[in-house]
């Protein structure tokens, strides 16, 4: 058995090593070399926030039943609605789910719009 002293990333260990086989043993201990410096990191860029939602209007939310992206937006603000009609197309594993109105009413606000990537909750349409 032999022992080394190994230093990785400025800390220091004592390993233990079997020799196995014929090797000829070394004549003398090698010196390790001093560790070296290392510089410090750059400091890292300030990360953007997102912007803040849009305040919700009051009224019967629809949300999203699941994560996914928004694929179209079928309604705009102030359009008359009946319960069941198409309010937005969201793409969920790779699937497009038709988001019905969940009751009669006018569309007070669209809260995303085509593109957007939404969660599970989050507000689609608000309906008065």
């Amino acid at each position: 058995m032999r022992k080394f002293l190994v230093t990785v990333n400025g800390g220091s260990y004592e390993v233990t090593v079997e020799e196995v086989g014929g090797v000829a043993p070394i004549a003398a201990p090698v010196a390790l070399a001093a560790p070296v410096a290392t510089p410090a990191p750059a400091p890292a860029a300030p990360v953007a926030q997102p912007a803040p939602a849009a305040p919700v209007a009051e009224g019967q939310k629809v949300s999203a039943p699941m994560p996914g992206n928004i694929l179209d937006v079928k309604v705009k603000v102030g359009q008359q609605v009946k319960r069941g009609d198409v309010v937005v197309v969201l793409e969920a594993m790779k699937m497009e789910n038709e988001i019905p109105t969940p009751v009669d009413g006018t569309v007070l606000q669209v809260a995303v719009s085509k593109g957007t990537t939404v969660n599970t909750g989050d507000v689609l349409v608000v309906l008065g």
